[in-house]
């Protein structure tokens, strides 16, 4: 199977191409290096995958040194003629795209980014897989699709005519733009909405992550809506394991899976201020509280309806709260050497 992963260099992007490597695949990791965090922890995420990336505006790829299958691409999706080529030299069997521009709160900032990334380049994905025809796309959607839904768990049936943030419209344009490529031009297309995937490896601007940092340099965490909020925590093994299970089922079911959107969530919600605590015993310090209001665009509660996952393709989450956050715990501390 030859494979393109794009975001490869994110969170789950990595992890993902992390996974493949380790089966007989030939993978192309795609990503741009965007500096919306810390690109430190991007070109590190790479150096784990035996990749050096190479310099912005190079066709090169660079290949792994520890992985023969792997190469990667600097491109960003925005990058049309670059990434038509790409499609046109490599003859994809599947595409795995999870780049994108991540966060709820900061397309409150910089809206624009969201569009050229999610919007533009999702077309541009979409467009490239018409003229070169893949086996099947899997792409990346999110919870936040569900904005006020009130029902839950939230099930992908679900009416999600109502996002509340310019992030979570992107996704759920991203759901409409892919039905209509498969019903125009019969591309088979899956998306997947993540539920606050966390683990090692993760992104500094969740609130796990940021939350480990200040905890441990004794400086005060911004608790909004008085930890009142839930969320579906899903541990990034979990997330992954579920990507490859419905790869896999795609290429062995193709006529069962040609347009469809599933939940990856853990299906066990936990308030934010039990997970807080949860944290501090894992980190053995104390968290200094400032609680704050709700904050514009954030949501009460998560919870995923799983039962499709697990009936269509095997999902099934096993990594508890305390187990994977622990996992993460013990990363942050050998990383950043704390």
């Amino acid at each position: 199977m030859k494979i393109l992963v794009t975001g490869a260099a994110g969170f789950i992007g990595f992890h993902t191409c992390l996974k493949l490597a380790g089966k007989d695949h030939d993978i192309v990791g795609l990503d741009n290096l965007n500096p919306y965090y810390d690109v430190q922890l991007k070109t590190d995420r790479l150096t784990e995958l035996g990749i050096h990336p190479p310099a912005s505006g190079s066709r090169e790829h660079a290949v792994s040194s520890r992985y023969p299958g792997l190469r990667f691409s600097r491109v960003s999706l925005e990058q049309k003629e670059v990434l038509t080529s790409l499609f046109e030299q490599e003859e994809f069997d599947l595409v795995i795209h999870l780049a994108a521009q991540a966060g709820v709160r900061y397309s409150l900032e910089n809206p624009e980014s969201y569009i050229d990334s999610n919007i533009s380049g999702f077309f541009n994905v979409l467009e490239a897989c018409r003229r070169f025809p893949v086996k099947h796309l899997i792409f990346a959607s999110s919870s936040s699709v569900y904005g006020l839904n009130e029902k839950k768990p939230f099930s992908p049936g679900d009416n999600t005519d109502h996002p509340i943030s310019l992030y979570a419209a992107t996704k759920k344009s991203n759901e409409l733009m892919a039905y209509t490529y498969h019903h125009l031009f019969g591309i088979p297309v899956t998306g997947l909405r993540f539920f606050t995937a966390y683990g090692p490896w993760g992104r500094p601007d969740m609130a796990y992550f940021s939350f480990t940092e200040r905890i441990l340099n004794k400086k005060e965490i911004r608790i909004f809506n008085h930890g009142n909020q839930e969320r579906d925590f899903t541990f990034i093994d979990d997330i992954v394991e579920g990507i490859c299970q419905l790869m896999d089922r795609t290429l062995s079911e193709p006529e069962k899976f040609q347009y469809g959107i599933y939940n990856l969530g853990n299906h066990k919600p936990v308030r934010l201020i039990e997970f807080i605590e949860i944290l501090e015993s894992l980190l053995g310090e104390p968290a200094i509280r400032n609680y704050q209001p709700m904050q514009p665009g954030d949501v009460m509660a998560t919870n995923a309806d799983i039962q499709s996952s697990m009936n269509d393709f095997g999902y099934h989450p096993h990594t508890g709260i305390r187990e994977g956050l622990k996992i993460f715990v013990d990363w942050f501390r050998t990383y950043y050497k704390l």
